[in-house]
């Protein structure tokens, strides 16, 4: 039994009226903050669910008033129309080229780069840094004439690589920049301790960093990705074969001077952008995974 007068150990407070009160407005809030995520969603999803919808719409009911929300007589017309097109296989094979083109030398370039900033002390050091973020800011209409020239100049107009290498000079900013901070968040300690143990400078990098950097890989691979995939001028500009351009310039096909395929055009763009969600869904999970196996206890 318990002393008079003492509360027992295992006795709660009563709820008082204020924090109920404080507890329901932060529900409140936090329904009011789920309703806004709900309808941006919404909105931003809505132009997706039109396209694919009207990727499967007969070419009756595409233009027809009032539209119709679901298609009455779904078919794959469309799609058999897209994938039919001369260049469409040789277009994906460019895209898929300089997509991954970009992301693998983009990653292993700006890794070492990021390295460099993050564990290096050197002359020019932030005046690099600087320079990293200014590039960033000069929109790409303004460098397309001196890009074309400076290729022509070098013989890489019209090919591949010539537009993988204009691909990096835009990509590579932004992947040295987000893995720096990545790298920066790691502490040196455990290079150091790598290193005592017998392993050099490199398999410390290899075998402690590398792994700890894995949510920044996988994002940088993302964005350099998503913007290798679905940039236009640049390609537009420089590739002049139609079997070598990409599938953003291949979309344009569908608009000729008799009028638009938009059954054509909605389902070409459903399986141009379909590679790049499969993409996304086949990593996603490795950020997650890679943000737990870069946790770092105190």
């Amino acid at each position: 039994m318990s002393a008079p007068g003492r509360r027992t150990s295992g006795a709660r407070r009563p709820s008082t009226p204020v924090g109920r009160t404080s507890r329901g407005r932060r529900r409140g809030r936090r329904r009011r903050y789920d309703v806004l995520g709900i309808l941006v969603a919404a909105a931003i999803g809505f132009p997706v669910y039109w396209m694919v919808l009207t990727a499967f719409r007969p070419a009756t009911e595409i233009l027809s008033l009032p539209p119709e929300f679901w298609p009455s007589h779904p078919t794959l017309a469309n799609f058999d129309r897209a994938l039919s097109t001369e260049t469409f296989w040789a277009n994906v094979r460019s895209s898929a080229v300089i997509g991954l083109g970009t992301v693998l030398v983009s990653l292993l370039v700006g890794t070492l780069a990021a390295f460099a900033l993050a564990r290096f002390r050197f002359a020019g050091r932030k005046a690099f840094v600087v320079v990293i973020l200014t590039v960033q800011m000069i929109p790409l209409a303004a460098l397309v004439i001196p890009v074309y020239l400076l290729l022509n100049d070098a013989g890489m107009t019209d090919s591949l690589g010539g537009v993988i290498v204009v691909y990096l000079v835009f990509t590579l900013p932004f992947t040295v920049w987000m893995l720096h901070g990545f790298i920066a968040a790691i502490p040196v300690e455990l290079e150091e301790a790598a290193m005592v143990d017998g392993c050099g400078r490199l398999g410390a990098f290899v075998r402690i960093v590398l792994p700890l950097l894995a949510p920044g890989l996988v994002a940088t691979s993302v964005f350099a990705m998503v913007q290798a995939w679905n940039e236009y001028v640049l390609v537009y500009v420089l590739l002049s074969t139609p079997e070598k351009q990409t599938l953003s310039i291949w979309l344009v096909s569908f608009q000729t001077s008799f009028g638009t395929d938009y059954g054509g055009l909605m389902a070409g763009a459903t399986l141009t952008a379909l590679p790049v969600v499969v993409f996304f869904l086949a990593v996603h999970r490795k950020i997650a995974a890679g943000l737990a196996t870069g946790a770092v206890k105190g």
